[in-house]
């Protein structure tokens, strides 16, 4: 089953000071990181794109009471996966420095809602990559934050 993720009002390529970095970050970029490998990431792009698409293959097994999600991009238990957006600087010559994650909860997701996404071979999350101080989202993301639907 493919699962897109479409990501639109990204925060651009700075983000405000924190305590680990009180001068901020610059030429923020995010990208989907791989289970098991924080440091590959799939589609980076940077933080001032005008939007971005994901797409992940991942498996659907039925389980007790309804999907267990699996895949390369998918982490997490069973009843508790999720898929990491990983926010970061890029720097020539150390590359990515991950700063802070979101964490797309797909126990958020309508019961027939995947029901039909599997039928159908698509699921999709659509959701805005800003949080309400304008820096990148971050934490644990869940409706109403992020939409899924199957097309």
């Amino acid at each position: 089953m493919l699962v897109r993720i479409e990501g639109r009002e990204l925060p651009g390529r700075e983000c405000g000071p924190s305590p680990d970095a009180p001068s901020g970050y610059q030429n923020v970029h995010v990208g989907v990181q791989r289970r098991g490998h924080p440091g590959e990431l799939l589609g980076l792009v940077p933080g001032d794109a005008p939007s971005v698409v994901w797409e992940l293959e991942v498996t659907a097994t039925a389980v007790a009471g309804g999907w267990d999600l699996r895949g390369p991009y998918v982490q997490g238990r069973p009843g508790g996966r999720f898929v990491y957006l990983s926010w970061g600087t890029v720097e020539a010559d150390r590359g990515f420095a991950m700063f802070r994650r979101a964490k797309l909860l797909f126990n958020g997701v309508d019961r027939e809602v995947l029901e039909a996404a599997v039928a159908r071979g698509a699921l999709v999350g659509r959701l805005g990559l800003t949080d309400v101080r304008g820096n990148p989202l971050c934490a644990a993301v869940g409706p109403p934050l992020i939409e899924w639907s199957a097309p």
